[in-house]
Formats: structure tokens, sequence, C-alpha cells
């Protein structure tokens, strides 16, 4: 009997390990955003097929993209929570209540982009461990942080520079740059894009949009507001962050992990670059379309920097925020300014 036992175990384990071999982890991916995008298209050619590479297929990415699944607003719920989405992208600025020192990143007028931009968040999310610990409180661990352009002024009369925008009316989605442009002598306004945002223009009531340069360029603003002072150095301070169902992370192999962790390095090193060679392309496709686009001068910049007070600003939210509970906001907010000051020089 022992004779046959041996052969029997022998087969039964032969049959199961290409099994084992092949098993693979899906994984559904939810993004607010359709798919073709700049950055949606970068996530779905070069960071989805880094992971299933690294991992030697054993995770693939079921992606949904445009809401399908979630919009950017419920997102780090959806995710959190693990029932339709195991991972997927958050907008800080969309959850402001839950991940108030991600808020942190665009109080800042002036900062790096491209590959330093990429720099930047790296080292505060790896030097901080204040931001990780606010979103384990989410239940969930972030992956990879897509970065967007830097901002730009979009005008509907003729801008010679900053100092232009005084006495006129301009719309920003961020409280912080609401801030900046009263600072700076404008009236700042808020409301959501669409037909009331497209109406204020026609009418008149809306002077200018202070928005990152590409989704100036995908909103088509340039066809209202045709007159562009733009610069790398104005710092949107935008994330996008990967985010992975806690649950689902602890649940992963450790090789697992260690895949998603060297794709992640790899995309890292092309994206730099990719948003470097597209802000000129951007530029260029602007002023083809009409548009009247001018590169503010490194004294022009500096100039906006000072005049917006974003210090005194960044020091009124920090106590706003110690008052209501968030005991880190001080420590956070002189490390994340640590780091941005050192990657400016």
């Amino acid at each position: 009997m022992e004779l046959i036992r041996k052969p029997v175990a022998l087969a039964l384990a032969l049959l199961l390990l290409p099994l084992t071999v092949s098993a693979t982890t899906t994984l559904r991916y939810t993004d607010h955003e359709p798919a073709g995008a700049m950055r949606t298209r970068f996530i779905e050619d070069v960071l989805f097929p880094a992971i299933e590479k690294e991992s030697q297929g054993r995770l693939k990415i079921e992606a949904h993209w445009g809401g399908e699944l979630s919009t950017g607003y419920d997102a780090l719920r959806t995710v959190g929570e693990g029932k339709t989405a195991d991972i997927g992208i958050v907008v800080p600025e969309y959850a402001a209540k839950q991940l108030p020192l991600h808020q942190i990143f665009k109080s800042f007028p002036v900062g790096p982009s491209g590959a330093q931009q990429i720099a930047f968040f790296r080292r505060v999310f790896a030097e901080i461990p204040a931001f990780s610990a606010e979103l384990k409180k989410e239940n969930v661990v972030n992956l990879f942080s897509a970065t967007g352009y830097p901002v730009a002024f979009f005008s509907t009369h003729p801008l010679k520079n900053l100092e232009d925008i005084t006495g006129t009316t301009w719309r920003s989605a961020s409280f912080w740059h609401q801030d900046f442009l009263r600072n700076a002598g404008a009236k700042p306004v808020t409301m959501p894009w669409g037909a009331q945002t497209v109406n204020a223009f026609k009418t008149g009531a809306l002077d200018g949009i202070m928005v990152n340069v590409d989704s100036g360029y995908d909103l088509n603003i340039h066809q209202m507001a045709p007159d562009v002072l733009v610069s790398k150095e104005l710092w949107l301070g935008h994330v996008y962050l990967l985010v992975m169902n806690q649950n689902v992370w602890n649940g992963l192999a450790q090789e697992d992990k260690d895949a998603i962790t060297r794709a992640a390095h790899t995309a890292y090193q092309t994206a730099g670059s990719v948003m470097d060679s597209h802000f000129e392309t951007q530029l260029e496709a602007l002023r083809k379309q009409g548009a009247k686009v001018r590169v503010l001068q490194h004294s022009e910049v500096a100039h906006w920097q000072q005049v917006t007070r974003y210090r005194e600003i960044q020091a009124d939210w920090v106590i706003r925020q110690e008052v209501s509970g968030v005991k880190d906001a001080g420590p956070a907010m002189q490390q994340v300014t640590d780091i941005m000051t050192q990657v400016m020089k």
C-alpha cells in the first residue's frame, strides 16, 4: 500500500503545482476620470503593465474609468470599504475632512515641477509618518502618487503681468488659491465647472481662472480666456493618491507587495521626463489654437509668492486645525516646509 500511496501523492502534487504557479489576483481599480487623459493614460500604459510584469502575472488590474465604480468625492470611502474596488485614485482635496494634513500641499504658491516635484512628494510620504497614519485611519495605503502640472492664469483680457488681476474676478477651486488671489487684490469666487462657469465668462461676470495648465487646455478654457500667464515655478500642489484597501494589501504575499513597490519606482523614473516634455507641448498647443501664452520670469514669480502672504495663511490654517483637534497640523506643516525649502535650493 505504501508504494501505491507515494506515486498517487506525487501525481496529485504535480497536478496542483500549475494551479499554484499560475494563480492570479485581480485588483479592481476605480478612477473618476476617463481613460485617455494625460494622467490616466500614464497609469494605464506605464504603471499597470509594470505591476503585472514585476509580479510575473500574479497581479492583474481590472480598470474602471470615468466614475464607473465611484465618483472622485466617494473614492476614499469606496476603496476603504473594499466592496466594489480594491484600489483607486483619491484626490485629497475631495476628502478634506478625512485627510486634513494632505491639504498642506496646495498651501505653497511656488514649488518644483516634473522630476523635482515627484522627488518632493516621495520624500514627504517617506519621511513624515503622519501622512500614512492619516490614510491608515481610512483603511487605505498609498501605492503611487501621480502629480499635477503647474498653475496657469487664463484671462479674458490682456495680462501684462500678475499685478493686472487686481480688481478683477477669478475662479479657483482651492481655498488656498482663493486666499492667494484675495491677498493679491483680486476677487476670488468658487463655482463648479460647467454651464455656470461658461455663462459667467459670457456675461463678463468672470475675468479669469487660476488652474493647472493641463486642465485649462483639456477644458478649452483658452477659447473663452485666451490670455495665459504660466511658469513651471507656479506650484499647484495637486496630488492623486493611488491607494489600496489596507486589508487587501495585508493579504498580499510579500513578493507581490515588493512587485508593486518596484513597479511604482519604475513609473516614477519615467513620470518626471514625461511631465517636462508634455508641459512644453501643451504650451505650443495653446498657442496654435490662438492663445497668447507668456512664461513668467523668475522675478515675477517671486513677486507673486510675496504678495500672496502664504505664510500668514498657513499659520492661520494651522491654528484652526489644532483648535479642531488635528494635533499634527503644526509639525506636519513645518516638516513639509523644510522639505520644500531643501528641494527648491
